[in-house]
């Protein structure tokens, strides 16, 4: 057990050799921080949690050295020493090794607050000219990392596939709590289809030595830009946690921006390290490995809403902050590999456009709503109502062809920069769907037609309740609803494949799911790994 009188003793700055003016204390689950003027002292408390086991003073002493030893690879500067804790004859605690020593604490240089990254983000003071100098120093890091051998085989795929089935197994309690159980699914189908169509992939990392002793816990607050980059308090008691591809390692930092709201220094600082690092293939495993950091911080920290040692306000925000992590996952594993152009078609009020807004940050993708560019092509506001007869005024064919033409104008230029687009359209001509098709296959992007149905009566509720909705630039109307029913090209022209039916009448987020699955070919299956989609 830590000795009773540790905290006390060594929250007093007279501990101290250098007599600081004051000590502050931080904990964490496994450590006593003190912060002792211009130094650190970090003590690891006598618990074990499975993943790290500190009971005994030789294994706190043990990991002591090996945060030091680990942590001078990319910190040589920050981490000072490893200092013995004694009791003398009176029973005092001392630094030092002269009476009966009872701890040891790691020793460490105090870094700047005001340079950490993640607050210098938050202020804007952030040049990608910081992001890439990050890069290069993990990228040198990584090439001079430790490989072969053991690390070879604890960070290979009986791992990775471990980690991953141990992170579902340990989250099945909290379905529909911090995670709901439709994105559950998607996102295990989504990791063992991965898996599975990667498997050689993953194989030659290991054959590459592309598996690395690496950090294992690169957060924004872990990294100080203060002449120069240091990047400090890596995992030394796991080395499962350790051990690992170096894209992964480039995934954990990306996510963790990602999470925080800087999607942009995400994208830099991976472009920056794939050029430094000569490693074009992060491109394929980072949202793979971004999915699994998104989903283990979910999941760790979901677990605080059944702990009896905090609040219920801590509780519920935990709950909430669980979600947040779960569906940023939820995200990753539904990001296609290549641009997608995907179609809606169907009927005025089948819920094409809520669908294709809940779609949209999923892809990665730009909407394009036809009701909108048709009033902009006429330079009329989109909220303004025109409430023409069907087929009439500015819904006649003349109208409808030259929107139609306008939005694979717009897909096309995107789509040819490596973007995904959604044209919320109604799609009711075949000949319209096809040059849609056809636009996709010359670019080499994926195509989905994405035609969604509702039973009548939910449809003209949806009408009903649009003309009430002074915002929505969509004129339908259920007596314009009933004629466009007998004016629609049924879709027997695309492969089945590339043909997707949605009912809208379910839960959105189900139908979005269920879309989600299509597109990205594989089935969702509640027992059992995710198969792909004949």
């Amino acid at each position: 057990m830590t000795h009773k009188g540790l905290l006390t003793a060594m929250s007093r700055p007279a501990f101290y050799p250098h007599r600081p003016e004051k000590v502050d204390v931080v904990q964490t689950h496994i450590s006593f921080i003190f912060i002792a003027g211009n130094e650190v002292y970090k003590v690891k408390k006598a618990v074990d949690f499975g993943f790290l086991n500190f009971t005994t003073i030789e294994k706190r002493k043990f990991y002591c050295e090996e945060e030091l030893r680990l942590n001078r690879r990319l910190a040589p500067e920050t981490y000072l020493g490893v200092v013995p804790i004694a009791e003398d004859a009176t029973g005092a605690l001392q630094m030092g090794e002269a009476g009966r020593i009872v701890d040891y604490a790691v020793r460490m240089k105090l870094l700047p607050r005001e340079r950490m990254l993640g607050l210098l983000l938050a202020e804007g003071k952030v040049e990608p000219s910081i992001m890439d100098a990050i890069a290069r120093k993990l990228a040198d890091f990584h090439r001079l990392a430790e490989t072969g051998g053991r690390i070879d085989e604890i960070g290979g795929m009986e791992t990775i596939r471990r980690n991953h089935e141990e992170n579902f197994a340990q989250t099945s309690d909290y379905l529909d709590v911090t995670i709901p159980r439709g994105r559950y699914d998607f996102i295990r189908a989504y990791v063992f289809d991965f898996l599975q169509r990667e498997e050689p992939l993953l194989l030659r990392r290991v054959a590459e030595h592309r598996i690395r002793d690496c950090h294992g816990d690169l957060h924004l607050e872990h990294i100080c830009v203060d002449n120069g980059i240091t990047i400090f308090d890596c995992i030394e008691f796991n080395e499962r946690f350790r051990f690992g591809d170096v894209a992964a390692e480039v995934a954990f930092l990306a996510m963790d921006l990602d999470y925080n709201g800087y999607p942009d220094w995400a994208e830099a600082f991976v472009a920056a390290y794939i050029r430094h690092a000569g490693d074009p293939d992060v491109r394929t495993l980072l949202n793979f490995y971004r999915c699994y950091y998104a989903y283990v911080r979910g999941k760790v920290v979901g677990f605080r809403i059944k702990d009896p040692a905090i609040g219920e306000k801590e509780q519920r925000e935990a709950g909430e902050t669980a979600a947040r992590y779960f569906d940023l996952a939820y995200t990753y594993a539904a990001r296609p590999e290549r641009p997608v152009l995907l179609v809606t078609a169907g009927l005025m009020g089948t819920g094409k456009s809520v669908l294709a807004r809940g779609l949209a940050p999923r892809l990665g993708a730009e909407v394009i709503r036809t009701d909108v560019l048709r009033k902009e092509l006429l330079k009329i506001r989109p909220s303004e109502r025109r409430p023409e007869d069907f087929g009439r005024g500015i819904y006649s064919d003349e109208m409808s062809r030259r929107t139609y033409d306008r939005a694979l104008e717009i897909a096309a230029e995107a789509l040819g920069q490596g973007r995904s687009v959604i044209i919320d359209a109604s799609y009711k001509r075949r000949a319209d769907r096809l040059r849609a098709f056809a636009a996709a296959q010359k670019l080499n992007a994926d195509f989905f037609l994405l035609e969604c149905v509702c039973p009548e009566g939910i449809v003209k509720e949806r009408l009903v309740a649009r003309q009430k909705e002074s915002a929505d630039p969509s004129d339908g109307r259920w007596e314009i609803f009933l004629a466009q029913r007998t004016d629609f090209d049924p879709v027997k022209e695309l492969p089945a494949e590339f043909h997707i039916v949605i009912d809208t009448a379910r839960d959105p987020d189900a139908c979005m799911t269920e879309a989600l699955s299509r597109i990205r070919g594989f089935k969702l299956e509640k027992e059992g790994n995710g198969k792909r989609a004949a």
